[in-house]
């Protein structure tokens, strides 16, 4: 029986969209997403998963009397439709000890740069600013921190002297719907284990 993966969304939804490509298209074995949370009323991510037949729900933090309610709402939520893996897709939120207690080492983010370069907000824009010559994307688990899990994937373009915050957000952007995939499929897939900070593949012979 395939695992289930609930993703986490705030905006328009792109990196949900190229993993549910990927899904149907046969690229993973034994996933198959299950649903979709956002917690903005008005995100992208919303019109995807209807044009999917993915199941979605709004979950709105101001109608949660706290942060640690609101991620029991969510849990409940993805216990609903039997979730072992959460994928974040632009979930624009710190995930709290509700979620990382409940899911350890089963939470993956991807973020626009390459941590522990320029985490945070704006990556993009922190990387042009700084003058770097390459930038990219991670995939790492979540922990409690700000982009500070494990790293499991990470994708390099250039920095190109005409670049602006748009044209390379949308050529790293080419490189997180690839990357993302990769990683899920490689820790839903294959034999692993965290050595500090190291997620250390037990077949270093596969790509």
């Amino acid at each position: 029986m395939k695992q289930k993966v609930g993703v986490l969304a705030s905006g328009r939804g792109s990196n949900f969209e190229a993993l549910l490509h990927h899904e149907r298209t046969g690229f993973f074995q034994n996933i198959e997403i299950a649903c979709l949370i956002v917690d903005q009323p008005q995100a992208g991510a919303l019109e995807i998963a209807q044009r999917y037949g993915v199941p979605a729900y709004t979950l709105l933090r101001k109608d949660f009397s706290s942060k640690e309610a609101f991620e029991q709402a969510i849990a409940h939520t993805l216990d609903l439709h039997g979730v072992s893996w959460v994928v974040l897709a632009g979930y624009m939120r710190l995930v709290g000890p509700t979620l990382l207690d409940k899911y350890p080492q089963r939470i993956l983010n991807i973020h626009p740069a390459l941590l522990p370069s320029f985490p945070g907000l704006h990556a993009q824009r922190q990387a042009l600013e700084y003058g770097v010559k390459v930038s990219g994307c991670t995939v790492h688990f979540v922990d409690s921190g700000m982009d500070t899990g494990p790293i499991i994937v990470q994708r390099c373009v250039p920095v190109l002297p005409n670049d602006t915050e748009e044209t390379l957000s949308a050529r790293i952007l080419e490189q997180e719907h690839q990357a993302y995939a990769h990683a899920l499929k490689a820790v839903t897939e294959r034999p692993w284990r965290i050595e500090g900070r190291v997620v250390r593949f037990l077949d270093e012979t596969k790509e």
